[in-house]
């Protein structure tokens, strides 16, 4: 197969942030895309087949491109752009990146960095209600967060309720020492590190005190009408149905409610139903009701996490399959 190759003009200024610390970056386009990649008199040469040449060049193109508008590249940014561009999407790093919901206290934005993340985003602004389900590292809780502190900011709802079901590890609230909020902290501590980071822990405090910021655990919304509020209930997975149920008819006028779990870390009893699965069932067809799936491909914490979940999803996938053979086996051995 004769040899393709493709000059590219790359400013100085952006060389370094596209080649990565020691070329990593480089090195590691040139692995996926099975093509060779040099540095030659301030341009850049890509070679090897030509199908391979032009969607490397392409994907170099959208990463300049991302450098350009003050992005620094990370490992995460090369890896899901080599993913689009395997899949000729590449364009859709430029379209996520123009999404920028705000900024924390020191000034980085806070975007959405996937397709998922860009879609999960859009069905919050769009919908009252939102389930965002996935794996841990798909940043569920902190873009639900960014978008309810910056509906606050701008006088859209005139409070933040955060609420999640304190079961983890087997733990009871009245077993924990300390007043409510001592017990409720540990549980709620993924919510807080949002909120600081883009609130600022003094404006966090002042608003916490004047009551306009909620932290509670999921029991004590019952009884409760929750009108013109940002309501997030994290860790939804662990609910039963009844919980559910109660937090969602809590739900009053000119409100927005994010819900976000991941099915795969319950930590309910052996045997019982969570609210998540049943919530799925019953409203997925409500209008005004929206499901969004994160997967692997959305985990945007170091690139061994997504290895480590996509593992996960492949063997519970390959259980799963198992489990269903064996159930039919035994079906089909009783009926003889």
């Amino acid at each position: 197969m004769d040899e393709f190759t493709i000059k590219m003009d790359v400013p100085m200024e952006h060389m370094q942030n596209l080649f990565g610390e020691y070329d990593t970056y480089i090195k590691k386009l040139e692995n996926d895309f099975h093509v060779m990649i040099i540095n030659r008199d301030g341009a850049v040469r890509i070679s090897g087949s030509r199908e391979n040449v032009e969607k490397a060049s392409r994907t170099v193109e959208e990463l300049v491109a991302l450098s350009k508008r003050g992005n620094v590249l990370q490992e995460q940014n090369i890896n899901y752009a080599i993913e689009m561009g395997k899949e000729s999407k590449e364009e859709v790093l430029l379209t996520i990146d123009k999404d920028c919901i705000c900024h924390t206290m020191s000034g980085k934005p806070v975007k959405p960095k996937t397709l998922g993340q860009k879609q999960y985003v859009d069905a919050i602004r769009n919908n009252m209600i939102v389930f965002g389900l996935g794996p841990a590292g798909t940043g569920k809780t902190y873009l639900a967060m960014a978008m309810a502190i910056t509906a606050f900011k701008n006088n859209e709802v005139s409070r933040i309720i955060l609420t999640r079901p304190a079961i983890e590890a087997g733990e009871k609230l009245g077993f924990l020492p300390g007043d409510l909020q001592s017990k409720v902290d540990p549980y709620l501590r993924p919510l807080y590190d949002a909120l600081y980071q883009i609130m600022g822990a003094e404006s966090f405090a002042k608003n916490m005190e004047k009551g306009l910021i909620e932290v509670a655990p999921l029991a004590y919304m019952r009884g409760r009408t929750l009108d013109n509020a940002y309501i997030i209930l994290d860790e939804a997975q662990n609910t039963t149905p009844a919980q559910m149920k109660m937090f969602l008819t809590r739900i009053g006028f000119g409100s927005k409610v994010v819900i976000t779990g991941d099915a795969s870390q319950k930590d309910l009893s052996p045997g019982t139903k969570s609210g998540l699965d049943v919530a799925g069932k019953v409203l997925s067809k409500i209008e005004d009701i929206a499901f969004c799936s994160l997967t692997s491909k959305d985990v945007v914490r170091h690139p061994l996490v997504q290895k480590i979940v996509k593992a996960y999803e492949t063997y519970e996938a390959r259980e799963n399959n198992t489990d269903k053979k064996r159930k039919n086996r035994n079906f089909e051995y009783g009926r003889k």
